[in-house]
C-alpha cells in the first residue's frame, strides 16, 4: 500500500513539477534544479493501517532552499485536511488553528512515538521515565504526523520522539509552527533522528529541560 500511494503521489508530483527533487520513503531520492524539494510520506502508521487501526496519514510538504514553505497532512479515515503556508497561519479543513496554551507540565498530555531500532528505544524508554512523571499522561498514537497536527488544534499539548525521519516530521512540523507551536531538536538541533520536541513555547522549555537532563544523565558514568 505505501508503494501504490507513492506512486500516485510521485507522479503527480513529477506531471506538474518535473524538475523539482523529491525525498520519499519508499524510494530513493531524485535531484532536482529549481531549489524546490519535495518530501513525501505516502503511508505514516503504517503498522496501524496493517492491523486495521484507523489512525493513519498521507504526509507531503515541499521546501524551498532548504526552507519549509508549504505542508499538508491528510488524515485518511477521518477525512480531515491539515494544512500551512509558512507565514498564512495553520488550518485544519481550511478552519484556522492553534495550539495548546497549557503552561503547567503536570497538565500536559503529551504524545510520542516508539523507533523499531533496539538502541532508540533504550533511549526513548528513559525519557518516558523522566516524562512521565512531570505530566498528566502520555500517548503512543503511531503517526508522528497526525501526532504533531494533534499538537497544532490544541488535541495534545505536546509531542516528543527519536528517529525520525525528515519526511515523519516535515509537514506536520510547518503544521505545528504555524499554529504557535515551537518545533525543535534538544539544545536548538534541527528535528531529526535525534529527539524532537513540539509544544507552545512555554511548556516548550519545561518539558525541553526534563529531556535534556535524561539525556545528560544516561551520559554520565552512573547513568
Amino acid at each position: 500500500m505505501d508503494r501504490k500511494a507513492e506512486r500516485v503521489i510521485l507522479d503527480g508530483i513529477a506531471a506538474s513539477r518535473p524538475d523539482d527533487a523529491i525525498t520519499s520513503e519508499e524510494s530513493a531520492a531524485t535531484a532536482g534544479a529549481t531549489g524546490v524539494r519535495w518530501l513525501v510520506d505516502p503511508l505514516d502508521g503504517t503498522v496501524n493501517y496493517l492491523y486495521g487501526i484507523p489512525h493513519y496519514a498521507v504526509s507531503i510538504a515541499a521546501e524551498i532552499a532548504g526552507e519549509l514553505e508549504v505542508g499538508v497532512v491528510l488524515d485518511v479515515e477521518r477525512r480531515v485536511e491539515y494544512t500551512a503556508v509558512r507565514g498564512d497561519g495553520a488550518r485544519r479543513d481550511g478552519v484556522p488553528i492553534h495550539c495548546s496554551t497549557q503552561t503547567a507540565a503536570e497538565q500536559a498530555l503529551v504524545a510520542t512515538g516508539f523507533n523499531y531500532g533496539v538502541e532508540l528505544r533504550r533511549v526513548q524508554s528513559r525519557e518516558i521515565a523522566s516524562i512521565l512523571p512531570a505530566v498528566r499522561d502520555i500517548r503512543r498514537m503511531g503517526s508522528a504526523a497526525l501526532d504533531l497536527c494533534a499538537v497544532a488544534t490544541g488535541q495534545v499539548d505536546a509531542f516528543f520522539e527519536a528517529g525520525m525521519n525528515e519526511w515523519d516530521w516535515a509537514a506536520g512540523a510547518l503544521i505545528a509552527r504555524e499554529a504557535g507551536a515551537r518545533v525543535s531538536g534538544l539544545n536548538g538541533r534541527e528535528p531529526g533522528t535525534h529527539t524532537t520536541l513540539a509544544a507552545n513555547p512555554q511548556l516548550f522549555d519545561l518539558l525541553h529541560h526534563v529531556l535534556v537532563a535524561s539525556t545528560a544523565h544516561a551520559a554520565s558514568p552512573d547513568g
